[in-house]
């Protein structure tokens, strides 16, 4: 069986591993407060060029979204999400579990823009509504679109303009960053977003992202809300470990490199699934292909691929979903494309 389902369904790349093994009979104070997570939050503030920023390193993407949100916001405040959106459609309603209404704005292709924002905005009216007061996006988004700096500057100015939070869920952050056509920097990113993170489970890591805190509102007893919320790991350390062993290096770091990687092979199963006659249900970007194929030729693949049929297109067809890893090979991507 040759996966195509998701980026993280393999274990860790064997650098990391090395990583984790070289420093495991080494004693440390446990929730973070360890030299390896000092040294990889200095590490990350150097990236960004924010030697202020706070860092936290946090266990996987649903407790980053759900901590750094409900932190943010008051009872009667709510977060504005693209109807894609990861906290919107995948993570089993843990905002509202927590009391913050998530506005779901519709969009073309997963890219929030102004004018949506201020769409939802028209919902608001006195106390007796919501005060929408974050905006969630992801970058790239959940259908693999990659914000340009235009697109992300106009849609800082906008939150700025009306007092909105900007949190950008970086879980594939990296692909986002190498995609050919990126004009994007993290230090860009970091002069427009209120708070990011850095996600490492999806590119190469066991799990593990970094999140960074830009706006000293967002700071007020953060490591409470993350004990609250149970995602305070005990042994804190393995994942600055597991992210110093990916960041080293800058543009040449692994992280970078495996996202390259990535994309690069996503790039030659699109255009061979082109060239074998099939149609791309939205234009392709990063690591995720998405591919209108009959229903029961989907059935048959499955038999030797495992992947996402991600919706029905029409009664006959359906969309798949394609996810190149780390860890997928060129002969995982000509088989593919053998079979089909």
């Amino acid at each position: 069986m040759i996966y195509f389902r998701s980026d993280y369904s393999l274990g860790a790349h064997p650098k990391i591993m090395e990583a984790l093994m070289a420093t495991n009979m080494e004693h440390t104070d446990g929730y973070c407060l360890d030299h390896f997570s000092d040294e990889t939050a200095d590490m990350i503030r150097e990236w960004i060029g924010k030697p202020d920023a706070k860092v936290y390193f946090m266990v996987g993407g649903t407790p980053t979204n759900t901590v750094t949100i409900s932190s943010a916001l008051r009872p009667y405040e709510g977060v504005i999400s693209p109807s894609t959106g990861h906290i919107y459609v995948h993570e089993t309603g843990s905002i509202e579990a927590n009391g913050h209404r998530v506005f779901s704005a519709p969009t073309e292709d997963g890219k929030l823009r102004p004018a949506d924002v201020e769409k939802v905005l028209l919902h608001h009216e006195d106390e007796h509504t919501v005060i929408p007061k974050m905006v969630y996006i992801t970058h790239p988004t959940e259908n693999g679109g990659v914000y340009t700096k235009a697109e992300l500057t106009a849609l800082s100015q906008c939150c700025r303009k009306h007092g909105l939070l900007l949190y950008m869920d970086g879980a594939r952050i990296g692909t986002a960053l190498t995609w050919p056509t990126n004009d994007l920097s993290l230090k860009e990113i970091a002069n427009l977003v209120d708070a990011f993170y850095i996600g490492g489970t999806k590119i190469g890591a066991l799990f593990g992202e970094a999140l960074i805190l830009l706006n000293d509102s967002l700071d007020d007893h953060f490591r409470y809300m993350i004990k609250r919320q149970c995602a305070l790991l005990a042994k804190g350390r393995l994942i600055p470990v597991q992210l110093k062993a990916l960041f080293e290096g800058g543009e040449d770091s692994l992280y970078f490199q495996l996202s390259r990687h990535e994309n690069d092979l996503a790039i030659k199963l699109a255009e061979g699934v082109q060239g074998a006659g099939y149609k791309l249900w939205i234009p392709h970007q990063t690591n995720q292909v998405f591919v209108i194929m009959p229903n029961d030729q989907i059935a048959e693949l499955e038999k030797d691929f495992f992947f996402y049929t991600w919706c029905p297109y029409d009664e006959d067809n359906s969309v798949i979903r394609l996810v190149v890893s780390w860890g997928t090979t060129e002969d995982d991507v000509m088989a593919f494309l053998k079979a089909i």
